[in-house]
């Protein structure tokens, strides 16, 4: 069962916000991503939007995640417009059993944030 709120209580879930906020202002996209692996380390990511390839930030941080060889996600950070996780951003951080999902407004402000 996971439970729903608004508040941050990890120090390094707020970093994981903090990235994603300044990689979407840095790279002016839609969205911004960070996740945390199981060892710690934190990848991040922008929106994706080529004529031939489009990810969400989410999904394109958890690639460059897999790509350097992580199995699991600690948490995962989404940065935008959305009030609510896309059933495909949902579907990729189960991939990896992300036990925390932190959705927030452009401002950093947390939207949702769900720990299982």
């Amino acid at each position: 069962m996971s439970e729903t709120t608004h508040d941050i209580q990890d120090p390094e879930d707020a970093k994981l916000i903090t990235l994603a906020r300044s990689s979407r202002a840095r790279n002016g996209a839609a969205e911004g991503a960070a996740v945390r692996d199981e060892t710690g380390r934190t990848y991040v990511a922008t929106t994706v939007a080529l004529p031939s390839l489009q990810l969400s930030a989410l999904q394109a941080a958890v690639a460059a995640a897999v790509s350097s060889g992580a199995q699991r996600l600690e948490a995962a950070a989404v940065v935008g417009e959305a009030a609510e996780w896309t059933a495909a951003d949902r579907a990729v951080a189960a991939d990896l059993g992300a036990a925390t999902l932190l959705l927030a407004a452009p401002d950093g402000t947390p939207v949702q944030v769900e720990q299982a």
